[in-house]
């Protein structure tokens, strides 16, 4: 990728410096914003990610839920909520939907689903802060579940343990993906992203979804590299830089330090690495 002519240079804070794109979604925003600093920047992502705009399944599932409303609605992803509505609204029943959904109490994992829930016309009625799915478990234990009707959206893996845990206190689970996980667009990218990044050609890779970060350490493993990520990552040479806790969890299990901003934000991510490199002193 290249700065647009208009972009504004902020910094030499960057320069010189090699970044891979290991993400699917809004790739130009953030290449802009590092490149504002100097950055070489590539798109090298593991996985792309599938809107079920025409997915029957789940419209299926939607009109199940207006015939019979949800009493809790979880929400768990932003880009989710606004994806079941658009599915919703190119099938014409997105004012039934959302009457179907005007009486339940909406829980939301984090700040981007209520922004969702509240363009949709909802309310939600608790936001978890940490943006985690553990702390919406936390705060279903409180809550006396059992007979009642619960509607969970998940993100693309769907691997979060929500429809679990509220099978287990005795609710009747109506679970939907809104989008999904598909193969990369450029397969050939990513192998050599990873090989970059474990023999030096490369300075940073940046993530924003934990799928995709858990599919990058597979082709990493697949292609023998995996060790030269570990091993560059730990003496400091590479630096994964991720968007919040969830997404840090398949590089931590696999003992690689991550960069982690203290708000879970794209642009506080960018500021993260920006400052790392900024205070080391030019090779």
């Amino acid at each position: 990728m290249t700065t647009s002519p208009d972009a504004h240079r902020l910094s030499d804070a960057l320069d010189g410096r090699r970044i891979v794109l290991a993400v699917d979604r809004r790739t130009e925003e953030l290449a802009a914003a590092l490149e504002r600093h100097g950055a070489e920047v590539s798109v090298a992502a593991a996985l792309t990610n599938i809107p079920h705009v025409d997915d029957e399944a789940l419209l299926s599932r939607t009109r199940e839920l207006i015939a019979d409303p949800p009493e809790l609605l979880v929400i768990t992803t932003g880009i989710g909520m606004r994806g079941w509505f658009e599915a919703a609204t190119a099938s014409g029943i997105a004012e039934q939907l959302r009457e179907a959904l005007s009486g339940a109490t909406i829980l939301a994992r984090g700040p981007k689903g209520r922004g969702a829930i509240q363009q949709a016309g909802l309310t939600a009625h608790w936001v978890a802060e940490s943006e985690t799915a553990a702390e919406v478990a936390d705060h279903l234990r409180t809550m006396d579940v059992a007979g009642r009707r619960v509607a969970v959206q998940h993100h693309g893996s769907g691997a979060d343990g929500l429809d679990e845990l509220l099978d287990e206190m005795g609710a009747e689970v109506a679970s939907l993906t809104v989008y999904r996980w598909g193969p990369p667009r450029d397969p050939e990218a990513v192998r050599r992203s990873v090989h970059d990044a474990a023999t030096g050609r490369i300075d940073a890779v940046v993530s924003t979804a934990a799928p995709g970060a858990a599919r990058w350490l597979e082709v990493a493993r697949e292609e023998g590299v995996l060790d030269g990520i570990r091993e560059r990552a730990q003496a400091g040479d590479l630096v994964l830089a991720v968007v919040g806790p969830v997404n840090a969890g398949p590089y931590e299990d696999q003992d690689i330090p991550v960069l982690q901003p203290e708000r879970m934000r794209l642009g506080s991510m960018v500021k993260a690495i920006v400052q790392h490199y900024g205070q080391q002193p030019r090779s």
